[in-house]
């Protein structure tokens, strides 16, 4: 991809006069150059999204966050160690750079995750992503990964921790060993990643199962394992999670972050009755974090409906299909 093309799609990320739903447009394409491109061009792609961590959308900048820990490049380190280790930065922003280092796997940012994890005062949903990508990263870097039979995933994305292997993936038992408090975290993750698994393609034996026994996860008492619960669903695009989501979204003592996903989620399912008409009724709610996801999944939504093969067209690849 020409440097034009990531400079043209840098001005429009970053300029606040840009709307959102173009703005996230603009972030998913310099993500796909960011993980796929020629090196300078990922390089540049990275450094255009680490600039918009400028704004003060917190919503946009959590998905920056997102996006740099899925290139699988260390040039997204520094940006996201600087937004982990800002205290100013919101708690939704910091969270998601803890992830992210974690989805990069590198061994040398344990020593920041675990200062961040034991750090006295922490926001919780900080100390607890820590903690999950610690754990991930050892994982990632241990022998017993090796050992691990894991069956190639339905979904692209770098997760947060991988599915347990094939052996035990049982509806009913990954569905308690979801709800186990008592495990670690990082185990918990597991046993959700699996169910999403278990939950794809959308019409096998397992998928509704599999939907009912992830929207458990609603009752957690953890705000961030509710959140991810949201962002699986969004990833499997299930009409059977619509109630559990719509019941999320609706609930004014939720936690924001939660909130949103499941809006986020919900513009996954565009194209399922009712669901605009849902999304629209938090059009003006009071958390500015959730505002900004209806927009951006109604934006979501009418492209569900408008059946492109792309949400995020790159301009080239754009004028080339036109």
């Amino acid at each position: 991809m020409a440097g034009n093309t990531v400079q043209s799609l840098r001005e429009s990320l970053c300029s606040e006069a840009t709307p959102l739903p173009v703005r996230f447009r603009a972030l998913f394409s310099l993500k796909h150059v960011a993980r796929n491109g020629e090196p300078e061009a990922a390089v540049a792609a990275i450094e255009a999204i680490a600039a918009a961590f400028a704004s003060p959308s917190a919503l946009l900048k959590h998905e920056l966050a997102y996006c740099l820990g899925q290139t699988a490049n260390d040039a997204a380190l520094k940006p996201l160690r600087d937004v982990l280790s800002d205290l100013n930065e919101d708690p939704m922003c910091r969270h998601e750079a803890a992830e992210a280092l974690g989805a990069l796997g590198n061994i040398e940012n344990i020593e920041l995750l675990q200062y961040f994890r034991d750090r006295e005062g922490e926001d919780v949903v900080v100390t607890e992503t820590c903690e999950i990508a610690i754990d991930r990263i050892q994982w990632e870097n241990s022998e017993s990964r090796q050992q691990e039979k894991l069956r190639p995933s339905d979904f692209a994305s770098v997760d947060p921790a991988p599915p347990l292997p094939e052996s035990e993936k049982n509806v009913e038992l990954l569905g308690k060993q979801l709800m186990d408090t008592t495990q670690p975290l990082f185990m918990r993750y597991r046993a959700m990643f699996a169910l999403r698994d278990l939950a794809s393609p959308p019409d096998c034996a397992t998928a509704i199962p599999a939907v009912l026994a992830l929207a458990t996860g609603f009752a957690d008492p953890s705000a961030l394992f509710r959140h991810e619960i949201a962002f699986v669903f969004g990833q499997l695009s299930h009409p059977a999670s619509i109630p559990a989501l719509t019941a999320a979204l609706s609930n004014c003592e939720e936690a924001s972050m939660v909130r949103h996903e499941a809006a986020e989620a919900l513009g996954s399912l565009g194209e399922e009755e009712g669901v605009e008409e849902t999304l629209k009724r938090f059009l003006h709610d009071k958390e500015k974090v959730v505002r900004e996801s209806v927009i951006v999944a109604l934006d979501m939504a009418e492209y569900e409906q408008s059946g492109n093969a792309e949400y995020a067209l790159i301009p080239e690849a754009a004028s080339a299909t036109a």
